[in-house]
């Protein structure tokens, strides 16, 4: 019994890998079918890749499909609804506000012939409706990915929904000074770099943009979420997202022209063996799968506890 038992979760536990391999490697491919010509001579073509930022979104749908409907099921995992639906619900408005506010500042749109050409509201001109579905489908894709991979993949390295430590805190609401002396110091190394090493003029918007992102949740709730995070299951859902977006845009949304950069708006640090991609697009979802796991945590710590919402922050 114990042999076929362990055969069986062998055989479970290959179909797991084939499907992670298979929720990124069959949407690169539908992506990858969008383009006509390669990037080298794309510029001289009218639509090097109909609807290819439209298609490539598949890269975030296709693993929240995966996960959402087979994988989380086929495990038994439970994922707390409400925990889920607070935690985008915080974080989805930093896209939002970005592609809003931000978006014609910090980005530039050249091949319309990408996309669905529906004009979603922004400042100074609107943006493709594909960006606020890309944002939306980005933290989704993160956090389910953390989720399963916490439940289940990694769950020897979990702490459990019922443990004591989510539920009994002071407050979650703490303050974590490195976090903020990193923000200053990452801040102030850009605006040094920029001004001193770059001889166009500009200031470094975009990258002051993710700090404040990714540190601000840190600096004030990392002392809290810290004891209940999988870092195992952070670190491998970073990586996993960072390697499916350098794909994404190294690859086919820099050549192509479904997204670029305002020059004035970056750093100045640009990779030229990544068609010249801006350094701050390394860090962005970085940034965007550690805030999104301190936040989730810190929901999931606040539900267990059973507290209002500002007696369980502020004590």
């Amino acid at each position: 019994m114990k042999t076929l038992s362990g055969r069986t979760g062998q055989r479970t536990n290959f179909r797991l890998v084939i499907a992670m391999l298979g929720m990124i490697a069959v949407p690169a491919a539908i992506t990858l079918h969008t383009v006509r010509v390669p990037a080298a001579v794309g510029a001289a073509t009218n639509n090097p890749s109909p609807y290819g930022y439209t298609v490539s979104l598949l890269l975030f749908i296709v693993p929240i499909l995966v996960i959402g409907l087979w994988l989380v099921p086929l495990e038994g995992v439970k994922i707390s609804k409400k925990a889920f639906i607070r935690t985008i619900a915080i974080l989805f408005p930093m896209g939002a506000l970005l592609d809003f506010f931000f978006a014609r500042t910090f980005f530039l749109f050249p091949n319309s012939g990408a996309t669905l050409c529906i004009t979603a509201p922004a400042l100074r001109g609107g943006v493709p409706v594909e960006e606020y579905v890309f944002y939306f489908t980005g933290f989704v894709a993160v956090l389910l990915l953390y989720i399963w991979l916490d439940e289940f993949w990694l769950k020897a390295y979990s702490i459990p929904a019922d443990a004591r430590e989510r539920a009994v805190f002071d407050r979650l609401l703490r303050f974590h000074p490195q976090s903020l002396i990193w923000a200053i110091t990452l801040v102030a190394a850009a605006v040094f770099f920029r001004w001193s090493f770059v001889p166009e003029p500009g200031f470094p918007g975009y990258f002051i943009f993710l700090v404040i992102g990714a540190l601000g949740p840190s600096a004030a709730l990392l002392p809290a979420a810290m004891p209940v995070i999988n870092w195992r299951a952070l670190s491998l859902t970073m990586f996993i997202i960072l390697l499916t977006s350098l794909l994404w845009e190294v690859t086919l949304a820099v050549p192509y022209g479904w997204w670029d950069f305002q020059d004035a708006a970056m750093i100045g640090v640009r990779i030229t063996a990544w068609s010249h991609l801006p350094i701050e697009e390394v860090c962005v979802w970085v940034a965007v799968t550690y805030a999104t796991v301190i936040v989730y945590e810190i929901v999931r710590r606040w539900q267990a506890s059973g507290k209002r919402i500002r007696h369980a922050l502020l004590g």
